[in-house]
């Protein structure tokens, strides 16, 4: 896939990013894949589109979370797969 950078994304797929990164099991690598977005430009993202206190909570909810990291979450965990 190409690298995209978030200000290319149109409304639907940013609506699709910020879905994907608020569920647990799907990795900032599942994202990157995707749409091309790493987890830094996942985050710029989030913190353009979201209100400050959403994205702050976001924020604390997925800081260190295993399952948003591929190389850290347990193989049994099943991984999100996109219909899309």
């Amino acid at each position: 896939m190409k690298k995209l950078k978030y200000k290319d994304l149109t409304e639907a797929e940013v609506d699709r990013v910020i879905g994907m990164a608020w569920e647990d099991r799907t990795t900032f690598d599942v994202i990157e894949a995707q749409f091309g977005l790493n987890e830094s430009e996942v985050i710029k993202l989030m913190r353009k589109n979201m209100k400050r206190s959403s994205f702050e909570m976001w924020r604390k909810r997925v800081h260190g979370r295993k399952t948003k990291h591929k190389a850290k979450a347990s193989p049994k965990v099943d991984r999100f797969k996109s219909d899309q």
